[in-house]
C-alpha cells in the first residue's frame, strides 16, 4: 500500500509539472516574442536563409578546384586475340598466328583535378546567389511582419470576446433581475403582460448572443494558438487588458511618419526581382563568351594475370597529364540571341511592375494612415455614444418602473446600449488593428 501511494503520488506530481509547463501567460508584446521565434512560417523562414547560404556557397564551390579520384578494375574473363602474320613468327608468308596482348588483369588508380578558368555563366551565378540570399532576408522580414500583425489580431479577438462575455453576462444580470420584478408586478395586475414579453425577447436574444460569444472565444484561442506555433488546445493567460492596449496604441506620431517606398519590404522584394530579371539578362549575354577550364590528371596502371593488386609486390606504372580546354559558342542558330532578346524583355515588365508597385504602396500608405486616423476618431466618438446610451437606458429603465415609459421604449432603449457597447470593444480593436497594418507597411516596427 505505502509503494502504490508513492508512485500515485509521483504519477500525479508528473502531471502537474506536464500541465504547468503546457500552459502559458503572455503580454502582447511577449506573444509576439514568442511567436517570432516558434511560429511555423517564421521557423521555415529562417530555415530559408540557412539554405540561401548554403546554395550561396555551393555556387561558389563550382568555381573552386575539384578533386575526384577513381579506381577501375578489368578482369577479361575471355581475353581478347589478335592476329600476326605468320612469317613474324617464323610461319609462312600469308598466314596468321593467334596471340593474346596483355594480362588477363589490370587497374588503374588516379585522381584528377579540374579548374575552372573562366565562364560567364559563372560570375553572373555568384552575383545571383547574393541576390538569392538578400531575398530570403526580405522575405523573413516580410513573414515576421505578418507574423506579429497575426499575432496583434488574434490577441486583441480573444480580449474583445473576453470583454464582450463580462458585458453580455452583466446585461443578462441586470435583464433578469428587470424581468423577475416586471413579472411580479404584472401578476399584481398593475403592468400588462407585453412588457414582460418584451423583456422575455430582448433576454432572449442576449443568451443567444451570450452562446455565440462563448464559441467565438473558444474559436479565438484556437487561432491565436496555431499563430504562435503552439498546439491548438494548449491553455493560455492574456496579461494585457483592451482598454490599456488601445491606449497605448493611440500615436499620432506615426501618421506623420517617413512615407518613403523604398524603406518598405514589398518595395525591396519588388527591386530584388527586377535585379534577378537583371542578372538573368547577364546570363544569357554571358553565352556568348567562351568558357575555359584547366586539368591535372595522375594515377598508377597495375597489370597481371592473377589478382595481386594488393601484394606489396605488385610492379605499378605512373603516369600524370595537364590540359586546357577551351570552349568557343559559334553558331546557334539564333537561339542565343532569342533568350537574350527574351531577358531583355522581361527585365521590361520587372521595371514596369517596380513602378506599380511603388505607387500601389503609396496608396496604401495613404489607406492605412487614414484608416487608423479614423480609427482613432471612432474610438473616442463610440466611447461618447456609449456614455449616452448607458445614460438613455438608465432614465428608460426608471421611467419604466415609474410607469412613465412603455416596455418598447426600454427594449429600444437596452438594444441600443447593448449596440453602443460592442461598437465600442470594437472600435478599440481597430485602433490595434489598423495601428498594426500601417505599422506592418510602413516596416517602422520596433519589436
Amino acid at each position: 500500500m505505502k509503494y502504490t501511494l508513492i508512485i500515485l503520488f509521483s504519477f500525479f506530481l508528473s502531471r502537474l509539472s506536464f500541465a504547468q509547463e503546457s500552459s502559458y501567460s503572455f503580454s502582447l508584446s511577449g506573444a509576439i516574442d514568442f511567436a517570432l521565434e516558434n511560429n511555423r512560417n517564421a521557423k521555415n523562414a529562417v530555415r530559408d536563409i540557412e539554405i540561401a547560404k548554403k546554395e550561396k556557397w555551393e555556387t561558389t564551390a563550382t568555381g573552386l578546384p575539384q578533386i575526384n579520384g577513381n579506381i577501375d578494375y578489368q578482369n577479361w574473363i575471355k581475353q581478347q586475340v589478335s592476329l600476326i602474320p605468320g612469317e613474324i613468327a617464323g610461319g609462312e608468308p600469308g598466314t596468321f598466328v593467334p596471340v593474346v596482348f596483355g594480362t588477363q588483369q589490370s587497374m588503374n588508380v588516379g585522381a584528377t583535378l579540374n579548374q575552372l578558368l573562366f565562364d560567364g555563366s559563372y560570375l553572373v551565378g555568384l552575383q545571383a546567389a547574393k541576390v538569392y540570399l538578400l531575398i530570403s532576408e526580405n522575405s523573413k522580414i516580410k513573414t515576421d511582419l505578418e507574423v506579429r500583425n497575426a499575432v496583434i489580431n488574434s490577441y486583441g479577438n480573444i480580449l474583445l470576446a473576453e470583454e464582450s462575455l463580462k458585458i453580455v453576462n452583466n446585461n443578462i444580470a441586470v435583464l433578469e433581475k428587470n424581468l423577475e420584478e416586471t413579472t411580479k408586478i404584472y401578476e399584481n395586475g398593475l403592468e400588462e403582460e407585453e412588457s414582460v414579453e418584451q423583456l422575455q425577447i430582448t433576454l432572449s436574444n442576449l443568451k443567444n448572443y451570450l452562446n455565440n460569444n462563448i464559441r467565438l472565444k473558444d474559436l479565438a484561442y484556437k487561432m491565436f494558438n496555431i499563430t504562435l506555433g503552439l498546439d491548438v488546445n494548449t491553455d493560455i493567460v492574456l496579461t494585457d487588458d483592451l482598454e490599456t492596449l488601445t491606449l497605448q496604441n493611440i500615436s499620432l506620431d506615426i501618421l506623420s511618419a517617413d512615407s518613403n517606398v523604398e524603406n518598405t519590404i514589398d518595395y525591396r522584394i519588388a527591386a530584388n526581382y527586377m535585379e534577378t530579371q537583371e542578372l538573368l539578362l547577364k546570363l544569357e549575354k554571358s553565352t556568348f563568351l567562351p568558357r575555359l577550364n584547366a586539368f591535372v590528371s595522375a594515377g598508377y596502371n597495375g597489370f597481371n594475370d592473377e589478382f595481386t593488386f594488393t601484394n606489396n609486390n605488385q610492379q605499378w606504372y605512373g603516369q600524370a597529364l595537364f590540359g586546357v580546354g577551351m570552349s568557343i559558342p559559334i553558331f546557334s542558330s539564333g537561339m542565343r540571341s532569342a533568350a537574350t532578346q527574351r531577358a531583355k524583355i522581361n527585365v521590361e515588365k520587372a521595371k514596369e511592375e517596380l513602378t506599380e508597385t511603388e505607387q500601389q504602396l503609396q496608396f496604401q500608405i495613404a489607406n492605412a494612415k487614414s484608416a487608423y486616423q479614423f480609427a482613432i476618431d471612432e474610438y473616442a466618438n463610440k466611447k461618447d455614444n456609449l456614455n449616452l446610451a448607458e445614460r438613455i437606458e438608465s432614465k428608460n429603465e426608471t421611467k419604466f418602473f415609474e410607469g412613465i415609459a412603455s416596455s418598447f421604449d426600454l427594449r429600444q432603449a437596452q438594444t441600443q446600449l447593448y449596440t453602443a457597447q460592442q461598437e465600442y470593444l470594437q472600435s478599440m480593436l481597430n485602433v490595434i488593428a489598423t495601428k498594426a497594418e500601417l505599422e506592418t507597411i510602413l516596416n517602422t516596427v520596433n519589436y
